[in-house]
């Protein structure tokens, strides 16, 4: 790369490298932006790394800080406004940094095949407040292969009015599959909503059941 190259793909702004579409064609160009990606850590400037993988239920972007995971996101969520709140609400300083994100693929990919029963990594609940991060906090207490009613969460998070909250908390829950918030239905049996959409929320269920 040329100096003024160089220069030219350092200079690029963080609204930029936010909406940067990677699927490159090219070796070339998937080199210099591993480069890039590298050359931001190294430098201190990055602090949200992003990445796209493929899985059962669809595209999925994954995203970490350096205190841990930060979002999981169904594609039908909009990758671009995804990344545009990630901006907004945690840094600017965001980029596709693959390699950073290769132990949670790894993980995403055991437990969408049944072999990963929860996950190992530490979380970042920057993007969760009040009742609705007591909410995210208290999801995991659901035992994998098992559900919970909107009812049942809300007395395990101290609130047990609270039901319309925690439905709220489990569509906004922003990071599905790692905090299972596809684990909590209606008391009626039904799914209910759910961020991936109401096909991929029932495809996870009959997974748990069936490992």
């Amino acid at each position: 790369m040329h100096d003024s190259e160089q220069k030219e793909q350092t200079a690029l702004g963080w609204d930029d490298l936010v909406g940067l579409d990677t699927d490159a064609d090219s070796v070339v160009e998937s080199v210099l932006r591993a480069r890039l990606a590298l050359a931001v850590q190294e430098r201190g400037l990055l602090d949200v790394a992003f990445r796209t993988v493929d899985t059962p239920v669809g595209e999925m972007l994954l995203a970490a800080t350096e205190v841990g995971v930060l979002r999981l996101a169904f594609a039908v969520e909009d990758f671009d406004q995804v990344l545009d709140t990630l901006a907004l609400k945690v840094s600017p300083r965001v980029l596709r940094a693959p390699a950073r994100l290769d132990r949670l693929a790894f993980e995403v990919e055991e437990y969408l095949t049944g072999s990963r029963r929860s996950f190992d990594l530490p979380l970042d609940l920057t993007l969760t407040t009040g009742f609705r991060r007591e909410v995210v906090r208290h999801l995991p207490e659901i035992p994998y292969g098992r559900t919970a009613t909107y009812t049942e969460v809300a007395a395990l998070a101290g609130s047990p009015r609270a039901v319309r909250a925690v439905g709220t908390a489990c569509a906004k829950n922003p990071l599905p599959l790692v905090v299972p918030c596809h684990r909590v239905v209606r008391s009626d049996g039904t799914t209910g909503q759910y961020a991936g959409g109401p096909a991929a929320k029932r495809w996870l269920l009959d997974l748990e059941a069936a490992s």
